[in-house]
């Protein structure tokens, strides 16, 4: 049986997406379960997947396969949309060089586990050799897809993570919030003086009841626990592949709300995931589209909705119970107080709405000055104090707390960070027209029906995949591009009560 030069292409699409699935679930297994010894063996797998991969996507005959199915004038939206995720796919492998992606490969889970043991140690220094490989490899990479895609070097970094994100459009976004937030924080300070004092449940909090807590809030949101599970990690992350997610945390038995949010967060990014269109998953037009847009459906569950009023005067007696908690620490104005307790802290994933766009403006001006080699890595952890203290007036007292807190830059992933609070503007954004369009939404969070907030997602983001880009996704779901006044009123209005 004949078959046409598109569904060539989508049968190789499928079998090289079935191999980056399992390249997923052995970074997953990596991050969360490997035993330490493991490491090395675990770099030869990767690099060995990752050159299969690499090899397909550069085949001799790909061009002329793209070039024929292109012709096709039978082919409908979708079809065409796949087509040129393909292409740019294909541009992208084919800057690289076999060796160099089995390089960087093996450089990336080697830094990666060195980071394991130089965070706890605050010891930048005994990483700074494999992260300087490693960066090499990565800004190697980075200059061979920026020449075949006419970019700068941290512009095609960027795109892996953001297509179509440039740095100059970020610059003014980032330039315009860093003017904001400094006096408008100050505000929110006033104001969260002359508020009732925040008081915080006390523990101990065992793991076993954060767990069962987490599990169940997980169900309320719509996880589906037979395509999924939830773990622990140094570092909380959400990975796998759309039908078996896995989601990490960390816990402290002190305090059982930075544990909880982490849980709803990475839950976010697995109900994006479990509603990417099933009928395209085994294509790239069915993967999700980047990490901007991921970003917002992680701090859309969290931050838009789990800190919210309305989701905390139904989760409230839920975690009284988990914890058999009694008094004002558990009513559901004391824990909206302390879910939107604003204070400058040291440690992005625990920071506040208000403070957290600092500490991402930090990393993305701390990584382009890298990349631009204006800045030595050597230099790195006293560039990041001296940042922490001009953007939130508060200094590391070790690098644990500092430059080693995330894991990205020592897995390779420059470029990255300022998807963070691009996704949290997209999150303001797209449920601020989400409530408008469906009104029972918000009354629906507050009885725990997710729901209609679900199938409003499922319609306009999760199920769109990547058949147009996160800029047209936006416009066409909100009727707007990425509008800073959209995430400004929210602030403002959660933080002052105005509006």
């Amino acid at each position: 049986m004949s078959t046409t030069p598109y569904q060539q292409l989508e049968n190789r699409m499928a079998r090289l997406g079935a191999l980056n699935q399992a390249t997923e679930v052995l970074y997953w297994d990596m991050a969360a379960m490997m035993p330490s010894g493991g490491g090395e063996a675990r770099a030869e797998q990767l690099a060995a997947l990752n050159a299969v991969v690499h090899s397909m996507m550069t085949a001799a005959d790909l061009p002329d396969l793209m070039d024929a199915a292109e012709a096709d004038v039978g082919l409908d939206a979708w079809q065409q949309a796949n087509l040129r995720e393909i292409r740019t796919r294909w541009i992208k492998a084919t800057a690289l060089s076999e060796d160099l992606v089995e390089a960087l490969t093996r450089a990336s889970a080697a830094c990666e586990a060195k980071w394991r043991e130089a965070r706890p140690a605050a010891d930048f220094k005994s990483i700074l050799p494999q992260l300087g490989e490693l960066l090499a490899l990565v800004m190697e990479a980075g200059q061979a897809k920026a020449e075949k895609l006419g970019l700068g070097l941290h512009d095609a970094l960027l795109d892996d993570f953001e297509p179509g994100g440039r740095t100059a459009d970020i610059d003014i976004v980032f330039d315009d919030l860093a003017d904001f937030l400094p006096d408008f924080t100050r505000q929110v300070l006033d104001a969260q003086a002359n508020r009732p004092s925040v008081i915080k449940p006390d523990g101990p909090f065992t793991v076993d009841k954060q767990r069962e807590l987490g599990q169940r809030l997980m169900d309320v949101v719509g996880f589906d626990f037979d395509h999924g599970r939830l773990d622990v990690n140094l570092h909380p992350f959400c990975g796998g592949v759309p039908d078996d997610v896995r989601i990490t945390t960390r816990y402290d038995e002190t305090d059982f709300t930075s544990s909880l949010m982490g849980v709803l967060h990475e839950t976010g990014h697995a109900m994006y995931e479990m509603g990417l269109p099933a009928e395209w998953r085994a294509q790239p037009v069915g993967q999700s589209l980047g990490m901007s847009t991921h970003e917002s459906q992680s701090l859309l569950i969290e931050m838009q909705v789990c800190r919210s009023a309305a989701f905390l005067e139904f989760a409230a007696p839920i975690m009284r119970e988990a914890f058999d908690g009694s008094g004002p620490a558990w009513s559901s104005e004391n824990l909206l107080r302390l879910y939107t307790h604003v204070e400058p802290g040291l440690i992005r994933v625990d920071a506040d709405e208000v403070t957290y766009p600092a500490h991402v403006i930090l990393r993305y001006r701390l990584e382009k000055a890298v990349l631009g080699g204006d800045l030595v890595l050597a230099d790195l952890p006293g560039a990041w104090n001296d940042g922490m203290k001009e953007l939130l007036g508060i200094t590391p007292p070790s690098d644990r707390e500092g430059c080693l807190q995330d894991v990205h830059w020592y897995d390779g992933a420059w470029g990255y960070f300022p998807t963070y609070t691009l996704g949290a503007m997209t999150a303001a954004q797209l449920y601020d027209t989400a409530k408008q369009a469906d009104t029972s939404i918000e009354p629906g969070i507050a009885k725990g029906d997710f729901a209609p907030l679900m199938t409003w997602l499922r319609t306009n983001v999760h199920g769109k995949g990547r058949s147009v880009g996160p800029s047209e996704l936006l416009s066409e779901a909100t009727g707007r591009p990425l509008d800073a006044a959209v995430f400004k009123k929210h602030l403002a209005t959660r933080y002052l009560g105005d509006g």
